[in-house]
C-alpha cells in the first residue's frame, strides 16, 4: 500500500487560481506516473491530467488544457497540480493517484493508489 494524500483545496471565487499538492509515499516515486482526477456532484470521476516519472511529459483533458498544469518534486515526493481561471463547472473533490502498472494513463481504472481527495469550490 503507498499512502497518498492530497491537499490545498478550498472556496475559490471564478478566475482564481488553486495550488493542489499530493505527497506519495514510496521509493519508486521518480518513476511513478501520477495523475489527477475529479469527481463533480452527481457525476462519475473523470480524468484531469497526469505526468511522467521525470516530468518532462504531460497530458491533459481539453476541458482544462491551457488553465491547469502539472509538475513534480520527486525530492519531496509531491506532485502539484496549479489551476488557474478557475470557473464553477471545476467544482469537484480532486483526487490523486498513482500509476505503477502497463495500460493507458488516462483510465482511472490502470491507477492503483488513490489519495482521499479533496475539496475544489469555484464560486461565480
Amino acid at each position: 500500500q503507498v499512502p497518498v494524500v492530497e491537499s490545498g483545496g478550498g472556496l475559490v471565487q471564478a478566475g482564481g487560481s488553486l495550488r493542489l499538492s499530493c505527497v506519495a509515499s514510496g521509493r519508486t516515486f521518480s518513476s511513478d506516473i501520477m495523475g489527477w482526477f475529479r469527481q463533480a456532484p452527481g457525476k462519475e470521476r473523470e480524468f484531469v491530467g497526469f505526468i511522467n516519472g521525470n516530468g518532462d511529459t504531460s497530458s491533459y483533458a481539453g476541458s482544462v488544457r491551457g488553465r491547469f498544469a502539472i509538475d513534480r518534486d520527486n525530492a519531496k515526493n509531491t506532485v502539484y497540480l496549479q489551476m488557474n481561471s478557475l470557473k464553477p463547472e471545476d467544482t469537484a473533490v480532486y483526487y490523486c493517484a498513482v500509476k505503477r502498472r502497463v495500460g493507458s494513463n488516462y483510465f482511472e481504472t490502470n491507477y492503483d493508489y488513490w489519495g482521499q481527495g479533496t475539496q475544489v469550490t469555484v464560486s461565480s
